[in-house]
């Protein structure tokens, strides 16, 4: 297979157009200050400022300049493969199934998370957080399990990581023997053991709560969704059309 020279070199249309939203919406993020992030970043859903569009919207926000062009390099580097392999408007799809599975996927961890701290606080108090919390106040309680639920309700998701995670799933299972040259550390892999090795990695990392803010099992969610899609596909024998 061949790789595309430049960066916006003969990029195939979706490819292109998700980098520049990604790059208008973060543009328009840093003009709007908070309210971008209120209403377009993804919220756990059983937080009062969770909106369903969330789930799809927040795919195209990110963090800063750093984590988009990371995020776009990616799509770039394994999403234009896809692309001309599929077809436009499979590669969407493809793109964002992916996308919102990896949000389901980490909503559903955090859901297990608020599980198992919600047993550690009594049930009035419990009450009372849920309701200062559609107030938009704080309860001023400092407890590990109450700091945890207020972290998990008032922290969004942003950022494609989920779907380029896809993507990557998707490039290792259609080119599993293509080489991927990596400057840092400087060694050459199969594309199906880049995927297995990040997989394992970005696992651990979420078992573990590694990582600061990255939502590791976002990206793992992706791939999940991303391997599914893939298998069902083939199953159905419409893998390239």
């Amino acid at each position: 297979m061949n790789f595309r020279s430049g960066f916006l070199g003969n990029v195939p249309p979706v490819v292109l157009n998700l980098i520049l939203i990604n790059a208008l919406m973060l543009l328009l993020t840093n003009l709007s200050g908070e309210f971008m992030y209120e209403k377009a970043a993804l919220f756990y859903p059983g937080s009062p400022m969770f909106k369903p569009w969330q789930l799809v919207t927040h795919i195209f926000m990110h963090g800063g300049i750093g984590h988009l062009l990371f995020n776009m390099y990616a799509l770039w580097l394994f999403g234009c493969s896809l692309e001309y392999q599929w077809n436009s408007r499979k590669f969407l799809l493809f793109y964002l199934v992916t996308g919102v599975g990896a949000a389901l996927f980490y909503s559903f961890v955090l859901w297990l998370q608020i599980l198992r701290v919600e047993a550690l606080i009594d049930p009035e108090t419990l009450v009372q957080m849920k309701a200062l919390l559609s107030d938009n106040r704080i309860f001023t309680s400092t407890t590990p399990a109450m700091r945890h639920w207020y972290e998990i309700m008032n922290t969004p998701m942003v950022g494609a990581s989920g779907a380029v995670y896809g993507v990557l799933m998707g490039f290792g299972m259609l080119y599993p023997n293509t080489v991927l040259q990596f400057i840092f550390p400087p060694v050459a892999l199969k594309a199906k053991w880049v995927v297995i090795i990040y997989g394992a990695l970005e696992l651990c990392l979420g078992l573990v709560n590694s990582g600061g803010n990255i939502a590791h099992l976002a990206h793992v969610g992706g791939m999940l969704f991303g391997f599914l899609l893939i298998c069902y596909w083939k199953k159905k024998g419409k893998m390239y059309y």
